[in-house]
């Protein structure tokens, strides 16, 4: 034997252990590891960075605030009144710009009070009121809608509206507006004034002055309860 496989025969000795155990080895092959599905956040960051807070959205809950301590015509207006005109202007989903519209309207017309009279000029005796209720409508809407009583606020809200959103089909096709704003805009100031042959497109009730008040004042109002500072960053 020559001292290579001497050398070789020696290290197999040495190391060969005396009654060795084994165990079971892990079949890896075998074993089933449970999973879940991971969750993509590379995927969801680039599908929607950022969540923006519309700080200039406009609430019915401000507007019923506003109405309630900015109608110079009532110092103290019938929160249950304000609340019905709130419930019916909604049922006809007018856009974010025209909210609080019939509000705005009742300021003026009759400071929310439902036995409001007024226009008795117009009348032939001179005395007669031929504006009635909270909206201050003409007998012209009881004919427009039988059995209307004038002085309910409930039904001169609905009639009011329903009058203006029957305006904005006309409205569409005279103005040719596609903007929501300016067909309610136009369907609005065209519903509670005299017909005119070329429509009223370019003109703004007087109520709408004191609506865009009220909106003015609801942002800043809330631009400064956020602390926020045009042009520092934040979504003034």
């Amino acid at each position: 034997m020559n001292i290579a496989a001497f050398l070789f025969s020696a290290a197999v000795i040495v190391h060969t252990p005396v009654n060795p155990t084994y165990t079971k080895p892990v079949n890896l092959g075998e074993t089933k590891i449970k999973t879940t599905k991971p969750i993509n956040l590379v995927d969801s960051f680039q599908e929607k960075k950022f969540v923006k807070v519309d700080h200039n959205e406009i609430s019915y809950q401000d507007l019923r605030l506003h109405a309630a301590n900015n109608c110079k015509h009532n110092k103290k207006p019938s929160m249950k009144i304000i609340d019905i005109l709130i419930e019916v202007e909604k049922s006809f989903g007018p856009p974010p710009e025209m909210r609080g519209m019939i509000l705005a309207a009742a300021c003026m017309e009759s400071g929310f009070r439902p036995s409001a009279l007024g226009d008795r000029k117009f009348s032939k005796s001179k005395k007669t009121p031929m504006a009635v209720g909270i909206l201050q409508l003409w007998p012209i809407y009881e004919k427009m809608f039988p059995g209307l009583n004038r002085k309910d606020p409930l039904a001169a809200a609905q009639g009011w509206m329903s009058h203006i959103a029957r305006m904005i089909p006309k409205v569409k096709r005279q103005c040719r507006y596609k903007k929501d704003k300016k067909i309610w805009l136009a369907a609005w100031v065209t519903g509670i004034r005299y017909k005119k042959a070329n429509g009223r497109c370019k003109e703004r009730p007087t109520h709408y002055r004191l609506l865009k008040k009220w909106h003015r004042q609801i942002k800043k109002e809330k631009i400064d309860s956020l602390g926020c500072v045009e042009g520092d960053g934040c979504d003034c």
